[in-house]
C-alpha cells in the first residue's frame, strides 16, 4: 500500500501540509515499512486550477490513499474517479502521528468536497 501526504518539508519529520493543492511536497508512504519519497507540488505556483493539477499528479503515482487537510471540489472528484480514498488529518501535526492514526484507522475519511473557498 502507498498513501500520499501533504506536507511543508520533504521528510518524515516534517509537519502535514493543510492545503492539498497548494502543499509543498507530496510525500509517498508505505504506512508499513515507512519507506517514502517526496515530490515537489507540481501545482503548488500554478495560477488556477492548483488542485486539478496536483490531483492528476497524484494519480499518476497509483497511491491508495491521500492524506490532507481538505480538498477541493476539482481535486476531489479527480481522485475519487480515480478510488483514491482521502482523509483529513485533524489535529495531527506530524507525518509520523499522520502515518499512526492512519494505520490505527483514527483519521476521518472524506466524503465530499471541502466548500469552495472565494479569495
Amino acid at each position: 500500500m502507498k498513501i500520499l501526504i501533504t506536507t511543508v518539508a520533504p521528510n518524515l519529520e516534517s509537519e502535514v501540509d493543510p492545503r492539498f493543492g497548494r502543499g509543498a511536497y507530496f510525500l509517498i508512504v508505505d504506512p508499513n515499512t515507512l519507506e517514502w519519497h517526496a515530490h515537489p507540488n507540481p501545482g503548488v505556483n500554478a495560477s488556477g486550477g492548483a488542485g486539478i493539477q496536483a490531483a492528476q499528479f497524484v494519480v499518476e503515482q497509483k497511491v491508495d490513499a491521500v492524506i490532507s487537510g481538505d480538498f477541493g471540489p476539482n481535486a476531489f472528484d479527480a481522485l475519487n474517479a480515480a478510488n483514491i480514498a482521502m482523509y483529513l488529518f485533524g489535529a495531527t501535526r506530524t507525518v509520523r502521528e499522520a502515518i499512526a492514526r492512519f494505520n490505527a484507522g483514527e483519521l476521518e475519511r472524506v466524503g465530499a468536497a471541502a466548500p469552495q473557498r472565494r479569495v
